[in-house]
């Protein structure tokens, strides 16, 4: 699969986990960013937070100096791995998320990241259909915000409209205002996908596709989503997994060329540490 800006971060937060475990901090993210995300594989918000960096300011101001950005769809596009790795548990995956996401965004910037990782990782349990994950995703996210009320009606468009053009109509007559790779118009819009597909793994990827604003960044997260809830790799279609050839392009140093079936028992390793230290502090002292 050819290198993509988006797919860098799946990667980079796995190895922060391998680094610093379940309880890394901001600043944890910002130096590995440093260490080993290229400069040049930065766009919007990321890059404005990556400059921030260079020039000495220290999160979460990185976040909010001279960056316009900082509403946009950059940290639900990382959520992924906060969620694989919780299998559910999505307030502890939107905690992590939440540290994530406050280097590059604020405010619907950061509920976008903390809505998608948690609607991930009730996915990840394998317990509910899609309608319960993302129902779970929302109960991380201040109910007055303009991103929840976003993704409500937009799920409620999907589930009383037959015909999913008109319901990309209603959502880009209601939220079209926005930049096309503002968070707001793009949660709204996967989450009608996933909704009016019932969670199917092809129909949830195209009717995010179809929908258009940031289309493969929709795209990804409806299959990420839909991908867990088919329940197993070979339940995926081959037409969508022959393509790629079981192998990932990236920048990231120790990446490169790794095959995604690597990728799975990396990620299925660290989900498993991570629910063993949360044990582990939970259980009580003798």
């Amino acid at each position: 699969m050819p290198e993509d800006d988006d797919l860098n971060y799946p990667l980079l937060n796995l190895r922060l986990l391998q680094r610093h475990g379940r309880d890394f901090t901001t600043t944890d993210v910002a130096k590995l960013w440093l260490d080993e995300l290229p400069a040049a594989r930065t766009f919007t918000a990321e890059r404005i937070a990556y400059r921030n960096l260079l020039n000495g300011i220290e999160p979460p101001h990185t976040a909010t100096h001279h960056n316009p950005f900082r509403e946009w769809i950059g940290a639900l596009i990382r959520a992924d791995v906060h969620g694989w790795t919780h299998p559910g548990a999505p307030t502890a995956a939107a905690d992590s998320a939440y540290r994530d996401a406050c280097l590059t965004h604020t405010a619907n910037g950061v509920y976008g990241a903390m809505f998608a990782a948690a609607t991930i990782a009730e996915a990840a349990a394998g317990t509910g259909d899609v309608h319960h994950c993302l129902r779970t995703g929302l109960t991380v996210v201040p109910p007055d915000s303009r991103l929840s009320r976003a993704i409500r009606h937009a799920i409620q468009l999907a589930t009383e409209t037959t015909d999913f053009d008109q319901v990309v109509d209603d959502l880009h007559a209601a939220y079209g205002h926005h930049h096309w790779v503002h968070v707001i118009p793009n949660a709204a819009l996967l989450s009608a996908a996933l909704t009016h597909a019932e969670g199917d793994f092809t129909g949830s990827i195209t009717r995010a596709v179809s929908g258009g604003w940031d289309t493969d960044s929709n795209g990804a997260t409806a299959g990420s989503i839909a991908g867990l809830l088919a329940g197993h790799p070979d339940a995926l279609p081959d037409r969508w997994t022959s393509p790629l050839k079981n192998r990932l392009a990236s920048s990231v140093p120790g990446f490169d060329g790794t095959g995604f079936d690597t990728l799975a028992d990396l990620t299925t390793e660290l989900a498993e540490s991570v629910e063993l230290a949360q044990e582990t502090q939970e259980r009580p002292h003798p």
